[in-house]
């Protein structure tokens, strides 16, 4: 059986960096926990690093993205009567307090010329875009307001050609990216395309 964590190659840390300096993950669009909705993030060691376990329905409105021993480290909620969709991520475990600022808000919205799924993302005074590769099995791309690439995402593509299921991703993120955001940005992106 192939093993569905990057191949190693140089590490330092919890996360390898190719030689573009990029960090690398894998996602599995599954929960570990009898294959519930969910999702599981593995470094290039195939060593767990984020989880998601939603017992709910896929598409649900609170979202807890985890690290391996169970600290929540965003809680991710639906806003609701919002046409397109709006999410907002908390730091934390977040406990209905309706004053606090969302670390970022995520909204979706679409490119009519070009049909390409497009997201909004606001972190503090920041903008990124989340863009869609074509269609959902060819993954999407955060990039900033100056179009810099900072995160991709695509289906996994083992060394010999073979590509995995399309609930496998690989997950590149530039050096110096906050990991756990990127992470959590990926999942708004899933829960916008009801995968998670």
């Amino acid at each position: 059986m192939a093993k569905v964590h990057p191949t190693e190659t140089q590490v330092s840390g919890p996360c390898s960096m190719n030689s573009a300096g990029k960090e690398t993950f894998t996602i599995w669009m599954k929960s570990l926990v009898c294959h519930t909705n969910g999702c599981t993030v593995f470094d290039s060691k195939g060593q767990i690093v984020y989880r998601v376990e939603n017992y709910d329905t896929k598409g649900s409105s609170e979202v807890h993205l985890m690290n391996l021993h169970g600290h929540v480290l965003f809680t991710i909620l639906k806003k609701k009567l919002q046409i397109l969709g709006c999410w907002n991520g908390y730091r934390g475990n977040f406990t209905s307090r309706k004053k606090e600022k969302p670390s970022f808000q995520v909204k979706k919205c679409f490119r009519i010329l070009r049909g390409d799924l497009v997201c909004e993302v606001r972190v503090g005074f920041n903008k990124y875009f989340m863009v869609s590769l074509g269609n959902k099995k060819q993954g999407f791309k955060i990039v900033n307001s100056g179009g810099d690439i900072i995160a991709e995402v695509k289906q996994k593509q083992l060394p010999t050609g073979m590509v995995l299921g399309d609930d496998v991703l690989t997950l590149e993120i530039e050096p110096s990216i906050d990991q756990a955001l990127t992470v959590a940005l990926v999942l708004v992106y899933g829960l916008m395309n009801r995968r998670l």
